[in-house]
């Protein structure tokens, strides 16, 4: 009751305030997100805002000074109802701003870039989306934090120092996580997902970290902590997850899949309970092991993973496991 009493009167005043904004700010631009593809169509995504924020960090910065970046990335100025289109398909954004078009499939493999306009604006903005190539051999879906990113997330204090005290030019990808996930991709043959509870403020943030690093590009499916009618914040990290994979696999029906993530947020768990819903559809699971390593929970979880028949890679690195992977029997298509 209590929760419901402070999410009716905080969705108040964000609208409240929103109203107010919106009569004296009449700016209008489109934050592209990665798209991805189904067997029918484009699914090409973005955020309009009244300004995109964009920081220009220096390796050499102090703390004080990244906080204040990174806190200024939350600080977005949605645009509601508004439209946009591409393609001659048009959507209006919802009520934090964010749109989804949804495009006729077109002959394509690889990347597509896609113009998309607001209406009675001038300019255009290129919304990338993937397309995966039809002889992939599997897809693969990843998490982020420490799994890709050197982050501390399964420690709150540690988590929240590395996240708002760095910048784009000082946080970390695992070294070893950059070799496995190229070695996996086979050349951008096999497409990558990743799949996170950071924000969406974070899109681009996380983009130049891994372009910096050489990490394979992919569609993100990240979590938005904004208010709505339905809901208080967001919805819960499993459930996020959990749904993000269920919705990629949709995409991609003839694709089998390799889960990467590690034991310090649930992704055991997370990844168990989806392979019970696809059965067939999971061929590998991959942990990565930081900190003091995976809980008893975390090892029950794991073990009804072997349990289920799915190959079950786990440690501190991934050292190897790309190379164990791509020798899995019926992974890897034969040579035509």
């Amino acid at each position: 009751m209590i929760k419901k009493s402070i999410h009716a009167i905080a969705l108040r005043a964000e609208q409240i305030f929103d109203r107010l904004r919106g009569q004296r700010d009449t700016r209008r631009i489109i934050e592209p997100y990665i798209g991805y593809a189904t067997p029918d169509q484009w699914v090409v995504r973005g955020r309009v805002l009244a300004a995109l924020r964009r920081n220009k960090p220096t390796p050499d910065q102090s703390a004080w000074v990244n906080f204040r970046q990174m806190f200024s990335l939350f600080l977005t100025d949605e645009v509601a109802d508004v439209e946009v289109s591409a393609k001659g398909v048009r959507a209006r954004t919802d009520e934090e701003g964010y749109f989804t078009l949804l495009l006729p499939r077109e002959d394509i493999e690889g990347w597509a870039d896609v113009e998309v306009s607001i209406t009675g604006r001038t300019g255009v903005t290129q919304c990338s989306v993937l397309v995966p190539e039809g002889n992939a051999d599997f897809g693969i879906i990843s998490d982020i934090d420490d799994t890709m990113l050197q982050t501390g997330a399964y420690s709150l204090v540690r988590n929240l120092w590395t996240s708002l005290t760095g910048n784009a030019m000082t946080r970390k990808i695992f070294p070893d996580a950059v070799s496995f996930m190229s070695a996996l991709s086979r050349g951008g043959k096999n497409p990558v997902y990743y799949v996170s509870s950071s924000p969406w403020n974070l899109h681009h943030f996380l983009e130049r970290i891994f372009a910096r690093a050489g990490l394979v590009r992919g569609p993100k499916f990240l979590r938005d902590l904004g208010l709505s009618q339905s809901q208080f914040i967001t919805g819960t990290h499993g459930d996020h997850k959990g749904g993000s994979i269920d919705v990629i696999l949709a995409a991609n029906p003839d694709l089998t899949f390799v889960l990467v993530g590690d034991t310090g947020q649930h992704d055991a768990f997370v990844y168990r309970d989806a392979i019970q819903r696809h059965p067939d559809r999971i061929r590998a699971v991959v942990l990565r092991e930081p900190g003091p390593g995976p809980d008893a929970h975390s090892k029950e979880a794991m073990t009804a993973i072997a349990k289920a028949g799915v190959t079950l890679l786990h440690a501190p690195d991934f050292t190897g496991f790309a190379q164990s992977l791509l020798a899995e029997p019926g992974l890897v298509k034969a040579a035509e």
